[in-house]
């Protein structure tokens, strides 16, 4: 079976364009297209120029703006900037004149970008205008979504946040959950802005929308720089807890980019260390149907750490449970709803570690200990709580210690 590129090239064989330039011309656009999309620039910029002077020549105007478009994202594409914002207003104009409104807002889409790279942005901001209405009127709103964030996330990189807030504003309601990519990334700018307008606790709310519409297993990288904004965000608010919280979660991420961890790290590097529980200090302030959201993050770092560390949190969270008394079993409760989300290795990992914890307590303790781990097994239904019990167990048997866990 003939490839894509094969079959087009054939086409182009059987339709010379001495003879066929209107079907010769529509092949190399595809080819172009093809090439394009294969990350194969200058092989799409010859099959696109050979297009574009044949469409000019025949008259067929719809056609040869398109391949003006495709010539702009191509050229872009290659660095050649100047040349690009030529074809895309180019482009615009054609469009313009032979009524195309959907494509019309499409090339001030791509000029409004390819301005923003020159530096020009005040021409930048008319193009995502243009572009914003011409999507609305044609019911474009992921589009429109997009020229707002854009044109948002121009000014805020341009200095003017205040500015910058409506916009990206507007882009989160167009796009919502239609779109949580370009939703997740304005709602993480609309953070910025707002932190760069002194209003921390907007900026907060902000980054956990950005958070919903960047979930760790999905956008991993994303989700650690959001993470490490809102580090930024507690920091500014006076937060130092939940900032530091905060920033550590960013740090475990495997795909965080550098710039994230120099982010979370400084943020790590200005705040005073944590002199009792970050954690529970959290957990006593905020309600109780919230706590999950804060514990499953941090027992999400302790099995991404080394034994010694998560040894370490393991016994913190053992002091700080039994100091709470019967208010105890809601924490275990939760702890051991996290526990039974988790893969085996991180499973088994956490449970070896709090095991540990009971064994280095003195007797009391660690009774009380476990006798509220006990209380909050019971609470499950009994498939849950018999592999709870097994586990802990099994764990403790291992290493040789005398617990009780059922």
């Amino acid at each position: 079976m003939m490839s894509t590129t094969d079959q087009l090239r054939s086409r182009l064989e059987r339709y010379p364009a001495d003879r066929y330039p209107a079907q010769h011309a529509t092949a190399q656009f595809h080819l172009g297209t093809v090439f394009l999309e294969a990350q194969q620039l200058p092989a799409a910029l010859e099959a696109f120029d050979a297009a574009e002077r044949l469409l000019a020549q025949v008259g067929m105007r719809l056609e040869y703006a398109k391949a003006l478009m495709m010539q702009g994202v191509a050229r872009r594409a290659i660095g050649e900037t100047d040349l690009a914002e030529y074809k895309f207003a180019s482009a615009a104009a054609v469009f313009a004149t032979i009524g195309q409104p959907s494509e019309l807002a499409a090339a001030h889409f791509n000029l409004g970008l390819v301005r923003v790279e020159v530096g020009d942005l005040a021409a930048a901001s008319e193009s995502f205008d243009t572009a914003y209405d011409g999507f609305r009127a044609t019911g474009q709103r992921t589009w429109a979504a997009a020229a707002a964030r854009e044109h948002g996330i121009a000014r805020f990189t341009g200095g003017e946040p205040a500015a910058a807030i409506p916009l990206l504003e507007e882009a989160i309601e167009l796009a919502g959950d239609a779109d949580p990519n370009g939703a997740g990334a304005a709602a993480n700018v609309l953070g910025l802005a707002q932190l760069a307008v002194d209003e921390p606790a907007a900026a907060m709310t902000s980054f956990r929308m950005a958070l919903r519409w960047h979930p760790r297993s999905v956008r991993p990288a994303e989700h650690a720089m959001v993470k490490a904004n809102l580090a930024l965000a507690y920091e500014a608010d006076g937060d130092q807890a939940r900032a530091r919280l905060t920033a550590r979660h960013a740090l475990i991420v495997d795909r965080a980019p550098d710039e994230v961890r120099t982010v979370a790290e400084g943020v790590l590097r200005r705040l005073p260390p944590e002199d009792d529980s970050d954690l529970f200090r959290v957990l006593d302030e905020e309600p109780v149907e919230r706590w999950e959201i804060w514990v499953r993050d941090e027992v999400l770092r302790w099995s991404e750490s080394g034994p010694v560390a998560r040894n370490k949190e393991a016994r913190r969270w053992r002091d700080q449970q039994v100091r709470r008394g019967p208010t105890g079993v809601e924490h275990a409760t939760v702890l051991l709803s996290v526990l039974l989300e988790m893969p085996p290795p991180a499973y088994e990992a956490i449970i070896a570690a709090l095991v540990e914890a009971a064994a280095a307590a003195d007797p009391t303790e660690s009774e009380r200990f476990q006798s509220v781990m006990r209380s909050a097994m019971a609470r499950y239904p009994l498939p849950q709580w018999q592999r709870l019990a097994a586990s802990f167990t099994a764990a403790a048997e291992l290493v040789g210690h005398d617990q009780q866990w059922r």
